[in-house]
């Protein structure tokens, strides 16, 4: 349309309420314009009504509510995405309602850890996940199961983590399950793991009662993408890694013993591991082919048996065994030599003896020589029959 065509302005109407004629302006005001405010004072009322009052206060408590809101929001949203602490106030439904001091948060039945219980005033770690202004005030969505609650805990209880000589590299959670945390250092004389584990583990006894019984896996961080997959796979022993840093996938091959073990319960350890390094990890069971050099069977195959007796009649074999044997037969003829120098020695003891007991019995009296010569036949006896 051109701006010939355009329509005519719609004229203003009057409102008695906030206009004035220009007449009655400048009775007012000498030098009132169209256009200019007029202030005017009210007059004080000698006495309010009972209407009057109420809906004065009834303005005043709501502006008041409307400013609180909007400084609990303010302050509220500042903490968004961070980790505070709470008392469990009630459970209204599906939803846990925890007080946080100046507002309540809720604690939805998605963000809650699954079989954990929460009892009225007990005293919880929550995670501020959202904050929206709805009708009725703030609206704090808090969460148990952000990875950011296991970073916060791991800040408060360890030292060495809060003063930077420690440095948290990665985190993989399964709420109420188990978690996986890469640690790593640039300082030689910090262990990373035995300073988060604490002495006797005392560190990590109390991160996990704070997060309901968790299992909590601390992994040694490494630069080398197969040797921080192999720590992230702990504790499986894994014997190769294969990588393709194109798609960011890695093979990894473990024995049959252990691939249950690096799987996991319902692919959980492999699932961790996954997140916490950023790749994809197939695991496969390694096949070990035993390959035995002997000669050949019935079946075609060597054995084992005829190796070692092939070994053995190899001449290299023979000049080895050479001084063996020769060893041998020198410890026998020792034990021979020796085992004769014994039976001399008893012989002559025996021969000491018979002849004190002759001189006994030169002395002694014919009623102990009886004695004697009928107990001699017993002694004798034992040695006939070894003989």
């Amino acid at each position: 349309m051109s701006p010939e065509e355009t329509p005519a302005e719609e004229e203003r109407k009057f409102n008695p309420k906030t206009e004035i004629q220009i007449s009655d302006a400048k009775l007012i005001k000498k030098t009132a314009k169209i256009g200019s405010e007029i202030k005017t004072k009210l007059e004080i009322p000698a006495a309010y009504g009972r209407m009057a009052a109420q809906t004065a206060k009834q303005v005043i408590v709501q502006r008041l509510r409307e400013a609180e809101r909007e400084m609990i929001f303010g302050e509220f949203k500042d903490k968004e995405k961070e980790v505070v602490s709470g008392v469990i106030q009630r459970h209204e439904g599906r939803f846990v309602l925890v007080d946080l001091g100046r507002a309540v948060g809720y604690l939805p039945f998605e963000e809650q850890i699954f079989g954990e219980k929460y009892q009225p005033g007990e005293r919880v770690k929550v995670y501020i996940k959202e904050v929206q202004l709805g009708s009725k005030g703030p609206e704090i969505i808090l969460s148990r199961t952000s990875d950011e609650i296991l970073k916060k805990v791991f800040y408060l209880e360890i030292p060495e983590i809060s003063n930077g000589l420690v440095e948290l590299k990665a985190v993989a959670r399964e709420a109420g399950s188990r978690s996986k945390v890469a640690v790593a250092t640039d300082s030689e004389n910090v262990d990373p793991i035995g300073s988060c584990v604490g002495q006797r583990g005392s560190r990590i006894q109390t991160i996990i009662g704070e997060l309901g019984g968790e299992k909590i896996d601390i992994i040694q961080y490494d630069e080398n993408p197969s040797k921080f997959i192999g720590n992230a796979l702990s504790p499986a022993k894994i014997i190769s890694i294969k990588l393709e840093e194109k798609e960011k996938k890695a093979y990894v091959k473990v024995i049959s013993d252990q691939l249950s073990l690096a799987i996991g319960k319902n692919g959980q350890n492999a699932r961790l591991a996954a997140r916490l390094t950023g790749w994809k990890i197939d695991i496969g069971e390694a096949r070990i082919e035993k390959i035995e050099k002997a000669g050949e069977g019935k079946d075609g195959k060597k054995g084992k048996d005829d190796v070692e007796t092939q070994n053995l009649a190899s001449p290299d074999n023979a000049s080895e065994n050479a001084p063996k044997e020769e060893k041998k037969e020198k410890a026998v003829e020792t034990a021979g030599q020796l085992s004769e120098k014994e039976k001399n020695v008893e012989t002559q003891n025996l021969a000491s003896e018979n002849k004190k007991t002759v001189e006994t019995h030169d002395d002694a009296s014919p009623d102990d020589t009886t004695k004697k010569k009928k107990k001699k036949p017993e002694k004798e006896k034992p040695t006939e029959e070894k003989n």
